[in-house]
């Protein structure tokens, strides 16, 4: 009983989470701003060149389940969204993403590279790209609206990582974590020249 109380606990402070203050979350190289819509808090990074993140102050995660909401634009190289995870400081994390101007492409190479996988610092997005093509990013099986709101669910088990997206069936990725990093910070992520909103993030330990 306890164990489920504690669960239950996790979850409750994350979904209200967008009823909380800016200072509840570490911004790197980012301002955030909360508003509500349709009785969802949205949060967005604004942008800025270089990569930004706004951690959760007092959240940790290793392993279970991530879920949140997240809306990017179909501008191409303008728009990276998705998380951090991992996290033992501020360039030192793992990392999904999406490059939704990707996701409906023309051209099947620049679909291919819709969600990616980085372990930083020594394996950013065009190192995994360059050693190993076609390992650590891959299209979607039912690629959304670029312009809209899309669901993500992030498995982490041990070192197996598994991305699904708008109750996808099957993982668009699944990779095996390419080193060990024994971090616990957890936060929105956004590429180096984007901004991005989120919402409705959901935690299972």
């Amino acid at each position: 009983m306890k164990r489920i109380f504690t669960v239950l606990c996790s979850l409750l402070v994350l979904n209200c989470l967008g009823q909380q203050k800016k200072n509840d979350f570490k911004l790197v190289n980012r301002n955030l701003m909360i508003t509500r819509q349709n009785g969802s808090y949205i949060i967005h990074l604004d942008r800025a060149n270089n990569d930004g993140i706004a951690w959760v102050k007092g959240q940790k995660f290793v392993n279970g389940i991530i879920e949140f909401d997240v809306k990017g634009k179909n501008v191409i190289q303008e728009s990276f969204v998705g998380v951090a995870f991992h996290g033992v400081n501020d360039t030192t994390f793992e990392s999904i993403y999406f490059r939704p101007f990707n996701f409906k492409a023309d051209d099947p190479g620049r679909r291919a590279h819709s969600v990616q996988y980085m372990s930083l610092p020594k394996y950013d997005w065009s190192q995994l790209r360059q050693q190993f093509p076609g390992k650590y990013e891959q299209p979607l099986h039912t690629p959304p609206d670029p312009d809209a709101w899309f669901h993500a669910k992030i498995v982490v088990k041990g070192k197996m990582i598994s991305v699904y997206v708008n109750g996808e069936t099957s993982a668009s990725l699944q990779v095996i974590q390419i080193l060990p990093i024994k971090g616990t910070m957890i936060g929105f992520w956004v590429g180096n020249g984007s901004d991005g909103d989120f919402k409705d993030l959901k935690i299972l330990p």
